[in-house]
C-alpha cells in the first residue's frame, strides 16, 4: 500500500459509509419523510453503537512514538515505550525500516490477535487489518503517520464508560440534497493536513455541487476506484459554536448516477478527535469552508 494516500485508506476507521446505511443517487427524491425519518434514526443507533463498542474511538488512551531499533513495551519504569497499565513487561518491537517485530516478555499476560503471544511480524494499520497486542483491557496496535506509532486502547476508558450519545439537530428532509456531481481530473490529488501538522496527498472523487438560500455551494469529495461512496471534510458557521471546530466529516449516499450524487448532511458526524487528543483526524481543505450554518447532523461532544 502506499503510504501516500495513508490518510484516505485509514478513513474507513474514521466512519465506514457501509456500515450506517446509504442510499444510491438515483434514490434522491424515492424517500418519503417517514422514510428519510426512519433512514436517519437507523444511522444514529448504527453510529452509537459503533461508539460505544469496545472497540470505538471513545477507548482511545495513548499514542506513543516508535524508535527505530528496540522498542520496550510495557507499563514499568524501565520501558522504553510506556502504556498506561498492564504488565510491567510487555514485550519488545523491534523497528527495522518497515518492518516490526514483536517478542514478547517471557511470562507476560500478553496475547496477539486473540491467542497467546508469540514472536510476530506486526501489521500496521496502512498495510490493512492491524496486528493487535493485548493484555487485560488493554491493547495496541501500530499506525503510519509519516513514522510509527502504538495506538493505546482500553476497554475500561473513562471517556467510554461515560458516554451516554450524540447530541444532533433535528432531523431536516431538507439538508438531504440531491447534488450536482463534477468528476475530478484523472489522477488529481489535494494535500489534507492531519491534527499533528502532517501533510498527505488524498485522492479527490470529485465536487458535489447544490444552491441552498439563493447561494451555490461545491463540496470537494475524497475517493478512489474501489470506493463506495464519496468523502467530505467540511466545516461551517455552525463549527466552533454549536459543532466541533474543526468541521465534521460526510459519505455521500453512494456513488454519483447519471451526474447527481445524494448528500445527506443529517449524517454529518465528528472526527475522532472530538473524542481524544490521541486521534489523528485530517483536517477540513480550505475548499469546504461553507458560507452558511449547516443545522444538520451531531452536533459537538460535552464530554470533550
Amino acid at each position: 500500500m502506499n503510504k501516500v494516500t495513508s490518510f484516505f485508506l485509514s478513513a474507513s476507521l474514521v466512519g465506514v459509509a457501509t456500515a450506517f446505511g446509504v442510499a444510491t443517487a438515483d434514490d434522491a427524491g424515492a424517500l418519503t419523510l417517514t422514510a428519510h425519518a426512519e433512514q436517519i434514526s437507523e444511522w444514529r443507533k448504527n453510529r452509537h453503537d459503533r461508539l460505544a463498542s469496545e472497540d470505538g474511538w471513545l477507548t482511545l488512551v495513548g499514542l506513543e512514538w516508535l524508535a527505530e531499533g528496540e522498542n520496550r513495551i510495557g507499563s514499568g519504569l524501565s520501558s522504553t515505550v510506556r502504556l498506561p497499565g498492564g504488565p510491567a513487561d510487555w514485550g519488545t518491537i523491534y523497528l527495522q525500516g518497515e518492518a516490526l517485530r514483536f517478542v514478547p516478555a517471557t511470562g507476560s499476560d500478553v496475547s496477539v490477535n486473540g491467542e497467546p503471544a508469540t514472536e510476530i511480524s506486526l501489521v500496521v494499520d496502512s498495510q490493512g487489518e492491524p496486528t493487535v497486542v493485548s493484555s487485560g483491557s488493554l491493547s495496541f496496535h501500530v499506525i503510519f503517520r509519516e513514522s510509527y506509532a502504538l495506538r493505546v486502547k482500553d476497554r475500561q476508558a473513562a471517556t467510554l464508560l461515560a458516554f451516554e450519545g450524540m447530541e444532533n439537530y433535528p432531523i431536516g428532509p431538507d439538508w438531504r440534497i440531491d447534488a450536482r456531481f463534477i468528476p475530478a481530473e484523472p489522477g488529481q490529488t489535494i494535500e489534507i493536513a492531519n491534527v499533528l501538522g502532517q501533510l498527505e496527498a488524498s485522492p479527490v472523487y470529485g465536487y458535489a455541487e447544490f444552491e441552498r438560500d439563493g447561494n451555490t455551494f461545491r463540496l470537494l469529495g475524497l475517493g478512489d476506484e474501489n470506493s463506495e461512496s464519496i468523502w467530505f471534510l467540511f466545516a461551517d458557521q455552525t463549527s466552533g459554536r454549536e459543532t466541533y471546530g474543526a468541521g465534521r466529516y460526510l459519505y455521500s449516499d453512494g456513488l454519483p448516477h447519471e451526474g447527481r450524487v445524494v448528500i445527506d448532511f443529517n449524517k454529518a458526524y465528528n472526527p475522532p478527535c472530538v473524542f481524544s487528543e490521541y486521534a489523528t483526524c485530517p483536517l477540513t481543505p480550505q475548499e469546504n469552508r461553507l458560507q452558511m450554518a449547516v443545522t444538520a447532523g451531531e452536533k459537538n461532544f460535552k464530554g470533550h
